[in-house]
């Protein structure tokens, strides 16, 4: 089980060092905090997607906020090790190597989440369940987390740490909202038999289920294409018109709507969400605020039905 607390919404770190520069980044990462935001969720490899950069821009944002704010002791920070390109996998000196280029560029002595981004099926699971606890034992991390792992690889690594007396995953991170459903068939009974806390990303499904992209109303944004591949679906019409009616039945936003579902399916400890100004922070946080009728999920749980595969 997990020690950690998560706030209302985890900040998606990935846009830090891609759609929001240094000085936005500042101002966006005060309004979570203020708001009462409290864990912010980032990658070694954030955002060596953009062209020119190398990964670590978004960790490295972060840390100097961090310290010229001086308000790490009221975070829980979150970031990633196998997907750099220049640190790829989970072989144990990797993992370590790794750890130490994150906390230097975090500019913290200890990360409180470190997750494994995805699985490496070449190194054994010994290997990397080993290495994660080393850290632990060090103090450099509190908990250790698996993004983007099947079922049957994560009940593996869960128990060899069992057996060996091992720190095992607390926390898994992967792909799930309204339009991308696919841990409900073998993954969220695992989470659930095991205890796992999950933390979606991928929330608002790359902005989609924000409702700011409609059919006929181009959007101008880094995301356009990616949202678009949603709206392009059979089902958008639908869910979009269920989420809007949910959303004035409450005086709320898709978004928050969207979120607030998300929040109440089993093993969510809190979404992952991305914002670029400090209003769209103020709607991810008003999300937490938001309950939603048994009869309100069961409608937009239906509406998003055409989107399981």
């Amino acid at each position: 089980m997990t020690s950690l607390s998560f706030g209302p919404v985890v900040f998606g770190g990935n846009v830090f060092g891609w759609t929001v520069g240094r000085d936005d980044a500042y101002a966006v990462l005060d309004a979570f905090l203020d708001g009462g935001g409290r864990s912010i969720d980032s990658a070694d490899s954030y955002t060596q997607f953009v062209p020119g950069n190398v990964g670590g821009e978004s960790e490295a944002q972060i840390g100097d906020w961090m310290a010229e704010r001086g308000c790490r002791d009221r975070l829980e920070i979150h970031t990633k090790v196998s997907s750099k390109r220049d640190r790829p996998g989970l072989s144990a000196r990797n993992i370590v190597l790794a750890a130490e280029d994150s906390l230097r560029r975090l500019r913290t002595d200890h990360i409180d989440l470190y997750y494994a981004h995805q699985d490496d099926p070449e190194v054994p699971q010994e290997e990397y369940v080993v290495a994660f606890d080393s850290l632990v034992q060090a103090g450099k991390v509190r908990e250790v987390g698996a993004s983007n792992f099947s079922s049957g690889r994560l009940r593996g690594a869960l128990d060899l740490a069992a057996d060996q007396g091992l720190t095992g995953f607390t926390v898994a991170q992967d792909k799930w909202s309204l339009v991308e459903r696919g841990i409900e068939g073998e993954l969220l009974p695992t989470l659930a038999d095991r205890g796992v806390v999950e933390l979606p990303y991928a929330s608002l499904a790359a902005g989609f289920l924000t409702g700011k992209y409609r059919a006929g109303q181009p959007v101008q944004s880094a995301r356009a294409q990616s949202a678009g591949r949603y709206l392009d679906h059979p089902g958008s019409a639908g869910l979009l018109s269920s989420l809007d009616e949910v959303a004035a039945a409450h005086d709320a936003s898709v978004t928050a709507v969207s979120l607030a579902w998300l929040r109440a399916q089993p093993t969510v400890g809190a979404p992952i969400a991305s914002a670029r100004t400090p209003e769209q922070v103020s709607t991810l946080l008003s999300s937490a605020d938001l309950e939603l009728t048994a009869d309100e999920l069961a409608r937009l749980t239906a509406a998003s039905q055409p989107f399981v595969a």
